[in-house]
């Protein structure tokens, strides 16, 4: 078994919680990624997915529930993406409006996000998160 060992950024959020970022390389640009143990399925934001592939769908059956709204998914391919030295190819994306999230890290000063990386991702590569050593490994 293969193992992918990716660091992970540790933010504080105003002293009331934290959230665990990890370094994405998706379209061939880096961006943070939010690791979301809570969340069922990874989501990437819009405008970024908008930029870089000309026909997003829209599925209107399935929407998607955030703490900060629901919306109707959209979905696309993402060709490639990189999690450390973990490639995933052809990723069957979901597209959700991230704008508020990346205005909120933004105004507490901490880095814009490109997705939230959930339970997809993380039980499909057996992720497990070490907080002490401030890393996150998959598992091939």
């Amino acid at each position: 078994m293969r193992t992918s060992t990716v660091p992970l950024k540790i933010i504080n959020l105003q002293d009331d919680g934290f959230h665990l970022l990890v370094e994405i390389v998706v379209f061939g640009e880096s961006a943070y990624a939010v690791v979301d143990t809570g969340a069922s399925r990874s989501v990437f934001d819009k405008t970024l997915m908008g930029r870089h592939i000309e026909e997003l769908i829209e599925n209107e059956e399935n929407q998607a529930a955030t703490i900060f709204s629901t919306s109707t998914t959209l979905h696309g391919t993402i060709p490639k993406l990189k999690i450390g030295k973990l490639t995933l190819k052809n990723y069957a994306a979901v597209a959700l409006d991230l704008q508020s999230v990346i205005d909120t890290y933004l105004q507490l000063g901490h880095p814009p996000i490109a997705a939230i990386i959930g339970g997809d991702i993380l039980m499909n590569f057996k992720a497990k998160i070490d907080y002490r050593k401030q890393n996150i490994k998959f598992y091939k």
